[in-house]
């Protein structure tokens, strides 16, 4: 089996990072305005037509909005996890904004709710990892 993490002849590589998730929508403007008003995320520079890359100014890797074309399929197999420490707080000021999520689960060490952006791609806010 190849090591895709091992070159031969120079060693052990850097696993690369996540750069960006990229997600095909129809609307870019309705998507670009949830991820912005419910994950205070904004706009980088270097927007094209069909293609906006959007950024939490907390970091992590980045949503590019692309273009999708009229024969693709929206919301794709995929989920975005936004970590928040209190899902409970973070699901209710949402829905108050008008962005209901699901029911809220109890995991053994963590809490999560799911919900659905705009173009049907599934989200998913959790305090996976966050919570001792």
């Amino acid at each position: 089996m190849h090591d895709l993490m091992h070159d031969p002849q120079s060693g052990p590589m850097t696993a690369p990072p996540i750069a960006r998730i990229i997600l095909y929508v129809r609307d870019i403007p309705a998507v670009a305005t949830f991820y912005q008003r419910l994950f205070g995320m904004i706009p980088l520079p270097g927007a094209t037509a069909g293609w906006l890359e959007l950024a939490s100014p907390s970091g992590g890797c980045t949503i590019a909005l692309h273009q999708a074309a009229k024969s693709q399929k929206s919301g794709a197999a995929i989920k975005i996890a936004f970590a928040v420490p209190d899902v409970q707080a973070f699901a209710s000021t949402a829905e108050s904004q008008g962005f209901p999520f699901g029911p809220i689960h109890h995991a053994e060490n963590f809490h999560f709710a799911n919900a659905k952006d705009p173009a049907g791609n599934s989200i998913s806010i959790s305090s996976r990892g966050l919570t001792p």
